[in-house]
Formats: C-alpha cells, structure tokens, sequence
C-alpha cells in the first residue's frame, strides 16, 4: 500500500519538493523514501508504545527514531550526483588489490617490440589493466622490463616526466622505499628522501638494505597499520589497545634513530605519524575532542625519542580509509586543533596539503586562512593536489589547489620547511609521479629577485 514510487509523480504534478508521512512500522521505509527524494519525513514518536492511543502503537522509541535519522543521512551521503564522479581513494585501493595487471613474461629489453607471448595477466592490480592488452601489443617499449614486472599506462605514452634537476627555495625530496635510494638521489639534485616504512621494513637488517653511507637528508614516515592489523591510535580509550599503540611507535622511533646515522641527517629527524583519534561511524562533537588529546599527549610523553627524533603528527582527511572502508578523522583536521595543540606542547607538524585542503571543504573553511594558522608550525609538507571531501592525493594540477599561493606563503612562514610531492602510488614505475609532480611544481614557484637578477 506504501507505493512510493508515486513520489515522482508527485514531484512532477506539484512542481515542488515532496515529502512522506506515514504509520508503518520499523525505519525502513522513511530511509527509502529518502532515498526516492522524499525531503520531508514525518513520524510519530513516543516514549512507551503501551501508553493509551492508537497512534503510540505506530510511533517509533526515541532510539529508533534516532536510527532512522542516521539511517537516511547515510543515505544522503551516498546519493552523491549524477555529474561527472572521479575514482575515489576507496576504490583505487580496492582496484590493487583486489584486481589484475598486465605483466612481462619475460625479459623486456628497451626496444623489444612486445608480443602476445610476452605479457601475461596475474594480481594485484598495481599496473595496466589486462583490458589494455591490445594496446599494448606491438607496442615498442623505451625501458627494459624484467621478467615479472608490471606494464603501465605511461609505458604507451610519451614520457610525461624524467627525473633532472629541480629549481626549488626550500629543501625537497621523493617518497622512497628502501631499493629506491641510491637510483632515485642519482638522477636528480634531491635534498631528501622520505622512507615510507611498512610494518615489514621493521624487521628488515638495515646492514643488508643500506650498505652504504648515505650523502642525503632524510625523513621517516612511520607505518599505520601494524602487525595484526592494528591501526596505530595513541588516543584509544583501551588501555591495552593504546599502549599496544605507544610500544609499536617506539619500535618505529627506535628504527628512526639508526637510520638517521645512515644519513646525512644532523638534527633530529623528522618522524611523520599518523596518531589515530579517528571514529567508525560519525565525526566527534567538539567537547568529545579533549579526552583523545589529552591522552595523545600522554602517550607521545611516553616515547623516548632520545632527542634524535623529532615525531610531527600528520594533518588528516575528514573521511579517511582504513581496512578498505571509510572512516571519520576527528583530530588533526580543523585549524584550531592543531594551532592549539602546537602552541600546548610546543610539537611540529607533517602538513599534508591534499588531507587539509579536503577537510577544509568538508568544514566550508578557508584554505588560505588555514595555511597562514598551521605554516608557522609546519616543519615538512606532503604535497598533492586534491578535489571535494574524498579526492586525495591527485597529481599536481588535476585538483583545486593554488600551488603559486602555497609557494609563496611557504616562503613568508615556512622558510625552513622542507617537502616531497606524495601523489598516490606515485613511486611506482621508477617514481615517475613523484618527477611528473616536480616538474609541475617547479612552475608554480615564483622566482626570487636573486634568480630573476641572475
């Protein structure tokens, strides 16, 4: 008897919104009316259906009201549009691992016209998608490829970028892993190099992995995700759960502190974590905020950094992805937060351009008034484009991000700051989105009056 299909013919006879009211039992069919356009619910509430009446039988607890309300938001949120929609983080990452890449069967030497006996299909889905094989067949590759490599979209296209030397006022690098260093700081003049670490690489022997004394600076980038899958969070309410937390960031440090002898690094250097305070379900009201922060604070005081490490927690996304699903960061996203929680404890901080841009649009802020609050504390900078609430670390201008604007209020109240470009799975493929990045950055960098006079 519901028929809500007749929504729309009721929108289209009215020539205005439409609502729907109605004494069902359960939420199920408000949200669905939500989700047909409905911009108006109506439903009886009660606090004991046993009370006399017809109507309290029908009415739902205030609880279950509550649901419901959650219930359509929820459905709103995932409406989005029927305009153009980019891939999200989500998405992306689900597509590596959960799909498939075209891959060298063989050894691939540059100049090999490839054939069909050359390429082979198996997981993840890191490289070109096998639906691209035709593509690629005939193609005549300018790089070598070893037996098990992947192929990529940018082995089909004119070179977009290659690594040089770059033109930049404040120290720079590329995000690295440990078989990167020495190829990637021997084709360009980088400052850096950022070692994003996985849970793994802790239990590497360093001895084997990096032989050599290394000529340049470092940043470390501790992991997030840890052994068992555990999430670091030094805000957790679980006791057991935090100091789990507190204990795997110390290994991190630990590691931290050996590798800054391995380079050219003679301040402390500098650890770029993720702290956690994130939620499930919904952000945090603001008077939930104090708690977390406070026992952030307790455990970082916890953490012997033996003054060699300097840990800068990260600027974070409204709407970040853990274990392949969304989740709502609540600390580290807001101006006031960070600027409050520098100035308390005298801390630094990892600005990620992407992550604060989206949670500037998610809380309609201004971006520019964001940058002049949180450079003064800013010792390093992540740098991506981004667009929305949810389209993080996009190459550099594919976003809405005014790069000559951030360059320059860098170089009023950041001098000092250094930074690499961190574009998603831009490593891969011998960096060639972290150059791409640089390049296009370069551009964006406004000449000092001693370059120009040069």
């Amino acid at each position: 008897d519901v028929n809500l299909r007749y929504l729309k013919r009721l929108r289209d006879l009215a020539e205005a919104p439409v609502g729907y009211s109605g004494h069902e039992r359960g939420i199920e069919v408000p949200i669905a009316a939500a989700a047909l356009g409905a911009v108006v619910i109506e439903k009886h509430i009660t606090l004991d259906r046993s009370m006399e009446g017809n109507d309290h039988k029908v009415s739902l607890l205030p609880n279950e009201f509550a649901q419901m309300i959650q219930g359509i938001r929820r459905v709103e949120e995932s409406m989005g549009s029927s305009g153009e929609r980019s891939i999200s983080q989500g998405e992306m990452m689900n597509r590596e691992v959960l799909a498939k890449s075209l891959v060298a069967t063989c050894d691939v030497p540059a100049g090999t016209e490839i054939t069909e006996a050359m390429v082979g299909i198996q997981s993840p889905g890191q490289g070109l998608q096998p639906n691209r094989i035709d593509d690629l067949i005939g193609k005549t590759l300018p790089v070598n490829k070893a037996a098990g490599d992947f192929f990529f979209p940018s082995d089909l296209e004119t070179p977009a970028a290659t690594p040089r030397s770059y033109r930049f006022h404040h120290r720079f690098g590329v995000p690295v892993r440990y078989h990167d260093i020495e190829s990637f700081a021997a084709t360009s003049n980088l400052d850096l190099v950022e070692i994003h670490l996985s849970y793994k690489d802790l239990e590497v022997n360093l001895d084997q992995v990096l032989p050599n004394q290394q000529q340049i600076g470092l940043v470390v980038h501790a992991p997030e995700l840890f052994a068992g899958d555990h999430t670091l969070d030094l805000c957790s309410a679980d006791e057991a759960y935090r100091s789990h937390s507190i204990e795997e960031l110390q290994r991190v440090v630990d590691i931290s502190r050996d590798l800054r002898r391995r380079f050219n690094c003679p301040d402390p250097v500098h650890l770029v974590t993720n702290v956690g305070g994130f939620s499930e379900h919904h952000h945090l009201e603001h008077a939930e905020l104090q708690p977390l922060r406070q026992r952030l604070i307790n455990s970082l005081q916890q953490i012997n950094t033996a003054n060699e490490v300097e840990v800068i927690p990260q600027t974070m996304p409204p709407f970040p992805w853990h274990f392949g699903g969304q989740r709502y960061h609540n600390l580290f996203v807001d101006t006031d937060f960070i600027e409050e929680f520098c100035k308390e404890t005298g801390m630094r901080v990892c600005l990620d351009v992407s992550h604060s841009k989206l949670a500037c649009t998610h809380l309609n802020a201004s971006f520019s008034a964001f940058l002049k609050a949180i450079l003064p504390h800013t010792a390093h900078l992540h740098l991506a484009d981004a667009k929305g609430v949810d389209g993080e670390g996009l190459q550099i201008h594919d976003g809405e991000i005014d790069w000559v604007q951030l360059f320059a209020l860098m170089d009023q109240l950041a001098p000092q700051a250094t930074f690499i470009p961190e574009i998603w799975q831009g490593h891969k493929n011998n960096g060639e989105g972290a150059w791409l990045a640089l390049e296009r950055l370069e551009g964006c960098v406004e000449s000092s009056p001693q370059e120009q006079a040069a």
